[in-house]
């Protein structure tokens, strides 16, 4: 029997959901609970589950359509229909679109038992074929999106460096998604069913830091109330990510290297000698040869943790993928009822955009444009783009001869972030990342008015 796995109940029916849940809970899964089908894909964007357990006939969102949008953005995913007798033709129809079984009511717990196991290994199949595969796959990949050749060479080279357990260290720009292709290595690694844990390097003061990673005794500094176990413990068996690992201080180096060489660490303030099983990967947006170079860095750990280096493209160098993120990341963030798509121009836009801030750039202009965006198609202003490329583009005249002209774009775009914010300058200057002086020269410059259409 798995235990562990993740499940999720979506049914109108409160009485019977807390006593499923009560009932799976005692056998050791992870479940959580909604009541229509509109959360259940909203939790489904969120959180990944192993199987959902899935009622037909709810009020604003039917279970077909939530297993439509499972079975197209979470293949792997496992749906067992619970239905009513009457309901028996429509849930043949729903094994047709992709659900693994269904089971009708009233049910015997011990048969929903089975099926549950049952569609549970059928998943580990799935997933054991997949990782199995070296072509890339959007589905595959899970969370990761793209189809450039640089992408397809990167994810193959993931692939081949998780069946290995050697340290792996990853170089690309801030925002590229070094996190996510950690996170893919682990999730195709014998090491899968362990601990996935991750620490970011800059976040933390040297003392935290090493507190963090290896933990520490009680009494070891002020606050040491009591003994902690650190994330190498935490992670024996699994992977143990160091983001930003570039900004690690020298004095904490050495016993970094100590760790990678045998598993040995000692928690801060203690004498004995504690071992750890995990697999470090490393991510950088520093060349950390150059950093050794300046003595900044140490070159014997630099040698010992890339043992295998992956480089991630930057957005710019993959133009192909970028209305594919664009639209993943639509689909993602719009509400379930009010989808939003991007027009033509808005398109030719962020392709023409060399985006400094990489994927998690593109995410935050999307996110934004979905607040700003009047109706359901997107147009250039709702982007935001950075006034610097809007009047490149304005100066190069390479827009289209209809789209708005920059000072245009500008005021339409701070009067509605005004608007949506209620007229609150402190609001609407956090929301758009400046500063309230600066908003309040917009506001000037336009003369812009709080009851003007």
């Amino acid at each position: 029997m798995r235990k562990n796995s993740k499940i999720l109940i979506c049914d109108d029916d409160e009485t019977l959901c807390y006593l499923l849940k009560e009932e799976l809970l005692n056998e050791g899964f992870n479940v959580d609970v909604v009541y229509d089908g509109k959360y259940a894909i909203e939790n489904l964007k969120n959180k990944n589950y192993e199987l959902l357990l899935l009622d037909l006939q709810m009020r604003e969102v039917p279970g077909e359509e939530v297993l439509k949008f499972a079975k197209e953005n979470f293949p792997t995913l496992q749906v067992i229909i619970l239905t009513a007798k009457s309901e028996v033709r429509s849930a043949i129809e729903c094994i047709k679109l992709g659900a693994y079984d269904f089971i009708s009511k009233p049910y015997e717990f011990d048969e929903l038992l089975v099926g549950i196991n049952r569609a549970l290994e059928h998943k580990d199949l799935l997933v054991k074929n997949t990782i199995q595969s070296t072509r890339f796959d959007e589905k595959i990949s899970n969370r990761i999106i793209g189809e450039s050749k640089e992408m397809h060479h990167l994810i193959n080279l993931a692939i081949r460096s998780a069946k290995s357990d050697s340290n792996i260290l990853i170089e690309g720009e801030t925002g590229t998604g070094k996190e996510l292709i950690a996170e893919f290595i682990h999730r195709n690694s014998d090491r899968n069913d362990k601990p996935f844990v991750v620490i970011n390097c800059a976040s933390l003061p040297d003392q935290l830091i090493e507190s963090e990673l290896f933990g520490h005794e009680k009494g070891a500094f002020t606050d040491a109330k009591s003994s902690k176990q650190g994330l190498v413990e935490i992670a024996d068996g699994g992977t143990l990510f160091l983001d930003e690992i570039g900004e690690m201080s020298l004095t904490l180096q050495p016993k970094l290297l100590r760790f990678l060489e045998n598993g040995e660490y000692r928690r801060v303030g203690g004498v004995a000698n504690f071992h750890s099983n995990v697999r470090v990967i490393g991510a950088t947006n520093k060349n950390l040869l150059e950093e050794s170079e300046k003595k900044i860095f140490r070159r014997d750990l630099l040698f010992r943790l890339n043992v295998i280096t992956l480089t991630i493209p930057p957005l710019k160098e993959r133009g192909e993928d970028i209305l594919l993120l664009a639209n993943h990341f639509l689909a993602k963030k719009s509400p379930i009822r009010d989808p939003k798509k991007l027009s033509t121009a808005a398109e030719k836009a962020l392709l023409q955009y060399k985006f400094p801030g990489n994927v998690r750039e593109l995410e935050h202009i999307i996110e934004r444009a979905i607040i700003f965006a009047e109706n359901n198609l997107i147009q250039v202003e709702d982007l935001n783009l950075p006034i610097s490329f809007r009047s490149e583009q304005q100066n190069a005249n390479e827009l289209s001869p209809d789209s708005f002209l920059m000072e245009d774009v500008e005021r339409i775009h701070f009067k509605k972030a005004l608007d949506y914010h209620g007229w609150n300058r402190e609001n609407t200057a956090r929301a758009l990342g400046i500063s309230q002086k600066t908003l309040y020269s917009k506001i000037i410059k336009y003369n812009l008015r709080q009851n003007e259409s």
